[in-house]
């Protein structure tokens, strides 16, 4: 594999979305610059080791834009989503959780911090009202929900905790942490959630919920509970085509997954091989088969898609790429797939690409880094 070429590829598709210093479209297609895109922009290129290239000036831009868009309680609002009602910022799932979760970790790969302390977390840093909070999530059907929510929140208060020394924040991770290690979890299974994952797609829906808790345990070097019973989860989620979809995003071409379904299991798999040695050779198969999967998704116009042959659009018509068109999320989302699969394969053509994470909780931290 050429990974010098990718890399180039790479870095002149993020190039053509770049407005301004800091400022990106989405997709070719879009009309205005986007909080979200500028997030996705900084994350790539900082695993590309090409953050390093900005002026003083183009990085002082750069962070000026980003909290200039900070409310006063702390979470992030960028101005075009939110602006026409996005789910109005405010649902936990998505909407300003989710976007300040992109955000610190971008201001983190520029080596900076919030302007702001993240004060709306003040109801979450109560134990017994967090505890309440975790009972009366969904974990049925929509336990995926629940693991976004949770996880925009577990990151926030792991941030609030080491970049602002909030130590109520640091004793709410630990309670929440406790809690999932004991609570609507089955031991069989090493998943979330009160629905069989005995069925493909009900177990891709269950992966996908606990992808989003795993690496508040691995930032903090917390076991995994249920490990093995969770690596075998996972490794059943991967479909014939090498990549992880049973139809969650895709109920007409099922196997044709998408990059939230791929990294979903690909995540996981890349962590837990840094803590056991069970299943060791189906979990670096199954990565290696993944590679060729994730790379399909690479257009000719240098970037990723979401999902082959379909239009997505994520939440917003300025967060929307058309059928065969690359866009910033789905190639930030699949770089980092790579990037995981070369840090936990050594010895594969991806793992002597020289990959950046950074030590900020959320997903683009490298477990190993964070705990030496």
């Amino acid at each position: 594999m050429k990974h010098r070429m990718l890399r180039a590829q790479l870095l002149t598709f993020i190039e053509q979305h770049r407005k301004a210093s800091g400022h990106y479209y989405y997709a070719t297609t879009s009309r205005q610059a986007t909080l979200y895109s500028s997030c996705y922009a900084a994350m790539a290129r900082h695993l590309l080791g090409n953050l390093e290239t900005l002026s003083a000036a183009e990085h002082t831009e750069w962070v000026s834009y980003f909290n200039c868009h900070q409310d006063n309680d702390g979470l992030y609002r960028d101005p075009v989503i939110f602006a026409q009602g996005w789910y109005a910022g405010d649902l936990l799932w998505c909407g300003r959780p989710h976007l300040t979760c992109h955000v610190i970790t971008a201001l983190a790969c520029l080596n900076e911090v919030t302007a702001k302390p993240l004060r709306w977390l003040d109801p979450w840093c109560d134990p017994d009202a967090l505890l309440h909070w975790l009972e009366a999530r969904d974990w049925g059907e929509r336990v995926a929900w629940t693991g976004n929510e949770i996880m925009n929140i577990g990151v926030l208060l792991q941030y609030a905790r080491d970049f602002h020394n909030d130590t109520r924040a640091g004793q709410a991770v630990a309670v929440l942490l406790e809690w999932l290690s004991t609570h609507h979890i089955h031991p069989g299974t090493g998943v979330w959630g009160d629905a069989d994952s005995s069925d493909p797609r009900r177990r891709s829906h269950a992966v996908q919920a606990a992808y989003h808790w795993w690496p508040l345990f691995c930032y903090d070097g917390v076991p995994i509970p249920c490990l093995e019973r969770a690596i075998d989860t996972v490794l059943a989620t991967q479909n014939p085509l090498g990549g992880f979809g049973w139809g969650v995003h895709n109920a007409a071409e099922p196997f044709m997954s998408s990059a939230c379904e791929d990294i979903d299991s690909i995540d996981p798999l890349c962590r837990m091989l840094q803590l056991t040695d069970y299943r060791r050779t189906d979990i670096q198969a199954a990565l290696r088969k993944a590679v060729d999967w994730v790379l399909t998704n690479q257009i000719p116009d240098g970037g990723f898609v979401f999902q082959r042959n379909r239009p997505f659009e994520y939440g917003h018509p300025e967060l929307r790429s058309e059928a065969g068109q690359g866009a910033m999320f789905p190639t930030w989302f699949r770089l980092l797939s790579l990037a995981l699969i070369g840090k936990a394969l050594p010895d594969h053509p991806l793992g002597r690409f020289p990959w950046q994470f950074v030590r900020c909780p959320g997903m683009q931290f490298w477990v190993m880094e964070h705990q030496s």
